[in-house]
């Protein structure tokens, strides 16, 4: 904060708050004083007992020096019973006291950073004005306190990255008021007694994220992802649905996990069900964000082109994964206009079977000698806003091109196939009315190219020559790459150049014996 902006802060707030950082500011704490921000290592020295706000950041240099676990909440605990919010974040702290509901004035509890705690005391369920517990990053805690419906007031459960949960305590669906609930985590065996999924039906006001996991562990799968009632929860902005372990199970199907329309983000991690993927995708209109985290059976993902506000498609990992449409470029000319109409970045990672983007276009091979006609009429269908495109280990060969990149292209053990059209796009596009700037990738920024079959010198010193605004270049494992290309100069704005695995290149530049 600026200081003079800090001077003024401190003359509003008056004595009422406090900045603590050093033993002289510890004692002038008054009475009076009721919002404190304080390092750990000075609480001792803190005499005002009626706060109602205690904040506890703990400098980089006193991470190793931190007082002792029950010094500090002796301390916090008998002199604070007025607190309404206790944030100890990221204090190394392993227990909770199960002295802690004598501050049964406190509506916020902010425990999150606390890597080593494993469990929550029983007596923090008698905290009834409780309204929020955070535990984001608390990556060791193996359970929330059972009878937690005795939180009556409670409207935010923050577990964030909490991985080490290994269920929900039952009775979490009394909790009606509840509007954050970021992780639910489904008993992989019933040895824990944990809530099952029937518990998220009455929890109708959640907001923001929820993670869902261990899916590949629910019995009667059917009833009880309908009994999840996901698709009520409009106010619901993200959904992850995590299958986890468990057993492979086509009875597992993702249509009984429909989400309200409402919902912005979806995020499926290893799905191991059906290979169908859910008819409801399309009815998803305001989905902004999709990522598909494999493995899993999908062989192919539909209904995903003509959502409106579709603005990331991030895929990975998909091995049975074989094409994304089920009509070729030429069945959708009368449709380019709702073909991805926002989509910006896409990402196709480790997808060994996808060869082709459309069902009924027979794969073609690299082949540099393919005709004009060919490269024409492949590409009438193109990303019309796309300007981020990272694809690796996807053999693709036919797809809709991208002549609107503008930030990165990154192609790693893929076809040069698509590039090659692409740039091909330009060139016949190419008038003396045209700028450079209005050709195709000319306003490029990065480009990445690994072990990509096909992509010489010649290629490169055609193209290069447009990109005037690329400020990246990595050139890596290029078999073919003979030289530099001699348009390389035209690159004004280039501010990183990488080559490496050029074998070719390698041998010409060779001390004393290289041609260069």
């Amino acid at each position: 904060m600026h200081d003079l902006m800090h001077d003024l802060a401190e003359v509003v707030a008056g004595t009422e708050s406090s900045l603590v950082d050093s033993n002289s500011s510890a004692s002038e704490v008054s009475e009076k004083c009721r919002h404190v921000s304080i390092s750990p290592l000075l609480i001792p020295l803190l005499k005002g007992k009626k706060l109602r706000t205690f904040l506890c950041f703990p400098k980089e240099s006193e991470q190793s020096q931190i007082m002792s676990e029950d010094e500090t909440w002796d301390l916090i605990i008998s002199r604070c019973r007025c607190l309404r919010v206790l944030k100890l974040n990221n204090l190394n702290l392993n227990t909770i006291p199960r002295s802690i509901h004598k501050l049964n004035h406190l509506r916020y509890l902010d425990l999150s950073d606390n890597s080593n705690l494993k469990i929550l005391p029983k007596s923090i369920c008698n905290m009834q004005n409780l309204h929020a517990l955070k535990l984001d990053w608390c990556v060791g805690l193996e359970e929330l306190p059972k009878k937690i419906e005795k939180l009556v007031n409670i409207s935010h459960i923050g577990c964030v990255h909490c991985y080490g949960l290994t269920h929900m305590p039952r009775g979490i669906g009394k909790l009606t008021s509840l509007e954050m609930l970021s992780r639910f985590v489904v008993d992989k065996d019933g040895s824990h007694g944990g809530a099952d999924l029937s518990e998220l039906s009455g929890l109708i006001n959640l907001k923001g994220e929820l993670t869902i996991s261990n899916l590949g562990f629910v019995k009667n799968a059917k009833k009880m992802f309908r009994a999840a009632n996901l698709k009520e929860k409009q106010h619901l902005g993200a959904l992850v649905l995590e299958w986890g372990d468990g057993n492979n199970d086509d009875e597992k199907s993702l249509e009984d996990l429909q989400p309200h329309p409402n919902l912005k983000m979806l995020k499926v991690d290893g799905w191991r069900g059906d290979a169908k993927f859910p008819s409801w995708l399309s009815l998803l209109k305001k989905l902004v964000d999709i990522t598909i985290w494999g493995p899993s059976n999908f062989k192919h993902l539909s209904s995903i082109a003509q959502l409106p506000c579709l603005q990331q498609l991030k895929i990975s990992n998909l091995t049975e994964l074989e094409y994304m449409e089920d009509h070729g470029p030429n069945g959708r000319q009368g449709d380019t206009e709702s073909f991805f109409p926002s989509l910006k970045v896409l990402r196709l990672w480790n997808c060994p079977n996808m060869k082709s983007w459309w069902r009924t276009t027979k794969p073609i091979d690299d082949d540099s000698n393919e005709d004009d006609t060919t490269v024409i009429r492949a590409s009438t269908m193109a990303f019309p806003c796309l300007s981020s495109l990272d694809i690796k280990y996807c053999p693709l060969t036919s797809m809709p091109l991208y002549p609107s990149l503008n930030e990165k292209l990154k192609l790693v053990n893929t076809s040069s196939r698509p590039l090659k059209q692409t740039i091909k796009m330009s060139i016949t596009s190419t008038t003396p009315s045209t700028s450079t700037s209005s050709l195709p990738l000319s306003k490029l920024k990065s480009f990445h190219a690994e072990n990509i079959e096909g992509l010489d010198t010649h290629m490169l010193d055609e193209w290069l020559q447009h990109l005037t605004n690329l400020q990246e270049l990595y050139l890596v494992d290029l078999p073919n790459l003979t030289s530099l290309p001699d348009e390389m100069r035209c690159l004004t704005s280039l501010e990183e150049l990488c080559i490496r695995q050029t074998p070719q290149l390698e041998e010409r530049c060779r001390k004393d014996i290289g041609a260069d």
